[in-house]
């Protein structure tokens, strides 16, 4: 009877242990509940874009609710820092803009709330975003060597317009004097918008822009576009040459957008949701609302995405120091 009995209880033990991996992985399933990612910009704008379009398919491939929440402020600083301090368990995520990871560091490290580094683990790449440097018909100014020229003969003559101080279109401009080696003045606007209105007048000879504000004035010919920012020719002004084959070696700068996790999310979690977001930026459906904002789909694995983040920190960190640019 005894010797039954333990039999008996051997072979429940085997079964229970042989379905232990099985009821762990269960315990343990990534989603098992709904996943919240911060968009550090209001609604309506591109980061809260790009991130809606991916939303279905992520949802559907996790299968799992997204939820999507605002939380704008402090150049980014609010909503990546709520990202940084939350439970590295992959249920709160982060959408970050490249101002955020790679250039408020430099100008005002004292007022952030964590460390891009320490405190935040890279998912994927999201999107880019490049730029363009047009002139006023006012101008007169016909190409960058033109440009160039103008601005050696005249140092104090000429000024670009740009999106506000430490923006990614600020620093475009302070990229182009370093790499054309000469003094324009950068002149800060509060957004794209005004900046738009002042060349578009002839106010100011120059601006670098987004894409979206100002394709149509380039097309109807308001507006002359000297060079794109990307390396490469973009598709939304596929006859505009980059700045880079215009004599400025080198020459790139975009802005971008990134899925980051809190510092300490496992490994496996982070590979789950890089997977779910790639996919994402493959699908036609998304890529289509993401190129109507003049911007890129840009996936990556993880290391490759932190790598970047590294590099793009060094070169604005150099330019910064450089030609001395400080927070507001």
């Amino acid at each position: 009877m005894f010797r039954s009995i333990r039999q008996g209880v051997v072979r429940t033990l085997v079964v229970v242990f042989s379905l232990l991996p099985f009821v762990i992985e269960a315990a343990n399933a990534y989603p098992d509940q709904p996943i919240k990612i911060i968009v550090t910009f209001p609604p309506g704008g591109s980061a809260d874009i790009v991130i809606r379009a991916l939303q279905p398919v992520v949802s559907e491939t996790l299968r799992q609710t997204i939820v999507i929440e605002n939380k704008a402020g402090a150049g980014g600083n609010i909503g990546i820092g709520a990202v940084a301090q939350a439970a590295p368990d992959g249920y709160t995520l982060g959408v970050a803009a490249a101002g955020v990871l790679t250039v408020n560091p430099h100008l005002n490290r004292a007022a952030m709330p964590f460390d891009p580094v320490k405190d935040l683990a890279p998912v994927t790449m999201l999107a880019e975003i490049p730029f363009v440097l047009v002139a006023s018909q006012q101008s007169g100014i016909a190409s960058v060597a033109d440009l160039i020229a103008k601005a050696k003969a005249q140092p104090q003559g000429l000024s670009i317009g740009h999106g506000g101080n430490g923006t990614a279109m600020h620093l475009t401009s302070a990229l182009f004097n370093q790499k054309a080696g000469v003094g324009l003045q950068l002149i800060a606007y509060r957004g794209t918008a005004p900046a738009s209105v002042d060349v578009l007048a002839g106010h100011i000879p120059l601006a670098v822009l987004d894409i979206p504000a100002s394709k149509q004035l380039i097309n109807d010919g308001k507006l002359k576009a000297l060079g794109v920012s990307a390396a490469k020719r973009v598709a939304f002004l596929p006859n505009v040459p980059p700045l880079a084959e215009q004599g400025l070696k080198e020459f790139e700068s975009v802005g971008w957008f990134g899925l980051v996790a809190p510092a300490g999310t496992p490994p496996e979690i982070i590979a789950t949701l890089n997977a779910a977001f790639v996919k994402a930026l493959s699908d036609p459906a998304a890529i289509e609302k993401i190129r109507v904002l003049g911007a890129e789909p840009a996936p990556s694995s993880s290391d490759a995405f932190a790598k970047f983040i590294g590099s793009e920190s060094a070169k604005w960190g150099r330019l910064i120091a450089e030609a001395g640019i400080k927070a507001e």
